[in-house]
């Protein structure tokens, strides 16, 4: 079995001290938890691949939304993160296997499963982990690797698209 770790969105702008208010995860407890997971998979011979959400950079998106702009600090992944490959591709929408280039390197490298880890549990991860189903790529999320901000009510509503799809939780 040939897996990949897929890091998915830790960027400055959801866990740096400047961040917004509604992005009130525990940076330092995840951060921890997600460099644990890159060293052990290096380790274990598997490619690490970070993952970037992108938001263009136009003045109404600026006002709308106010991070990942393109080009910001804010849209970098963040300073905390420990970088171990070159491999790091951006997304401009919640699946990351939307980037084409993305998925050509996993056709290239014969990966038979992901393993995704990373923000938000219930965005991102969950989109790209029904993505990847969607393309019969297997994916699994690794609970000690990802982070919510959303309700309970939300959490539950993504587990259950995410049983119907047949991902499960390591």
């Amino acid at each position: 079995m040939k897996t990949a770790l897929l890091v998915i969105d830790m960027q400055n702008d959801y866990l740096y001290d400047k961040r917004k208010e509604m992005f009130s995860y525990h940076t330092a407890e995840l951060t921890a938890a997600v460099n644990e997971l890159i060293h052990r998979y290096q380790a274990n011979g598997s490619d690490i691949i970070y993952i970037r959400h992108i938001i263009q950079n136009l003045p109404t998106n600026r006002l709308l939304f106010g991070y990942s702009i393109a080009g910001t600090e804010g849209a970098e992944l963040f300073s905390g993160l420990d970088i171990v490959s070159e491999y790091c591709f951006d997304k401009y929408f919640g699946d990351a296997l939307s980037n084409q280039t993305l998925r050509k390197l996993i056709k290239e490298k014969g990966y038979d499963t992901l393993h995704l880890c990373g923000l938000d549990e219930c965005g991102c991860v969950t989109s790209t982990a029904l993505g990847a189903a969607k393309r019969g790529i297997k994916a699994e999320i690794i609970r000690n690797g990802t982070a919510t901000v959303f309700s309970a009510k939300k959490v539950s509503k993504a587990h259950e698209k995410l049983k119907k799809a047949n991902i499960k939780f390591i």
